[in-house]
């Protein structure tokens, strides 16, 4: 879901290709059919006018994170990962970005008929060798089987639960005029990796899929809590979409600077050939952060102490808050343009 503030295009009578979450399209879709639907005073004042890929939830005395995400990647395997470790790590992911600990999953599962059963155990012993290095049970779940050519081989939805681990609420309101836009490494590497392996591209140094559990980086920079204003982590539709997404959700403006959002050169190249730009490039273990100018020293000292996050560093700052949202980057060259919504994900079915 996103928030109230996000510009809602009228929806085609017909759910059309969203290709991700990363474009207006699936902003739209959201907005005029889902949280039309789902929304209530109730709900708004829970999530405090802000929808994040986690809620925090009150429970009795204490607070539960809850979240949930369906996977429908292809191919199901891809260098650095398969559909079954995506879908646990990327679930946890989400419940990091509300700073909780995750402690437990669920996993349903959705068959086409015919899928050969050793593949679909290679997928679930994956999911239990993920879940079992972060800590985290897999303790329900459902299977459905449906008719050839229904499933692409294999769905898998996740839910996650979490145990906040700082009374902290990481929200857009939060952002302020000055503060930091903390990247957490590369970008590209699984939006590049996925695509390669689905088409058969030989891309010279490429390489894995960033694929990784975000929360030991979080976690290490819960001691900041309170001078950091919001975690998203970069996935369908990149950093492009995130910095929309806040900026609109924060009412901010962004601005960023093209020579410190770091892209290797095997995947920057790729990108060109291609066509695509690596800014709304998915990736599966990146995250932006935006905290307090006064207290990125410290963030940036704990995210580098990590090994998901070692590559961290500032590629710009907030300019103005209260004001008509929007995100600029400032290119190589100096020059400035805009950074926009695109219309539709750039690599379909990527996550």
């Amino acid at each position: 879901m996103t928030s109230p503030v996000c510009p809602a295009p009228v929806v085609s009578e017909r759910v059309e290709m969203l290709h991700g979450a990363g474009g207006r399209r699936a902003h739209s879709l959201i907005e005029t059919v889902f949280r039309s639907a789902f929304s209530s005073p109730e709900t708004e004042s829970v999530l405090d006018g802000t929808c994040h890929d986690s809620a925090v939830l009150p429970w009795d005395s204490a607070r539960v994170a809850v979240t949930t995400d369906s996977y429908v990647v292809t191919p199901l395997f891809f260098p650095g990962g398969d559909i079954g470790r995506l879908a646990v790590l990327g679930t946890l992911n989400d419940l990091a970005m509300v700073g909780a600990r995750p402690v437990a999953l669920t996993a349903g599962f959705v068959l086409e008929e015919g899928l050969p059963i050793s593949i679909l155990r290679s997928v679930v012993e994956s999911m239990a060798s993920a879940a079992r290095e972060r800590g985290v049970s897999v303790v329900a779940g459902d299977t459905k089987v449906v008719e050839r050519g229904q499933a692409d081989g294999l769905f898998i939805t996740t839910t996650g639960v979490g145990a906040p681990a700082t009374e902290v609420v990481f929200s857009p309101a939060r952002i302020q005029a000055g503060d930091a836009v903390i990247v957490s490494g590369d970008l590209g590497r699984h939006g590049m990796a996925v695509l390669a392996a689905r088409e058969g591209f030989g891309f010279e140094g490429v390489g894995d899929s960033d694929l990784a559990a975000l929360w030991p980086a979080v976690s290490a920079v819960l001691g900041e809590a309170e001078h950091v204003a919001v975690l998203r982590d970069l996935t369908r539709g990149g950093l492009g979409a995130v910095l929309n997404e806040l900026s609109e959700q924060g009412r901010v403006q962004i601005d960023v600077e093209e020579h410190a959002i770091a892209v290797s050169e095997p995947v920057s190249a790729a990108c060109e050939l291609l066509g695509l730009d690596p800014l709304y490039v998915a990736n599966e273990g990146r995250f932006v952060a935006i905290v307090r100018a006064d207290a990125v020293e410290r963030v940036l000292r704990a995210l580098r102490g990590c090994a998901v996050s070692s590559q961290s560093t500032v590629i710009g700052s907030v300019t103005a808050a209260e004001c008509e949202p929007g995100v600029t980057l400032r290119s190589r060259l100096g020059t400035r343009r805009p950074v926009d919504w695109l219309g539709a994900e750039q690599l379909p079915r990527i996550c």
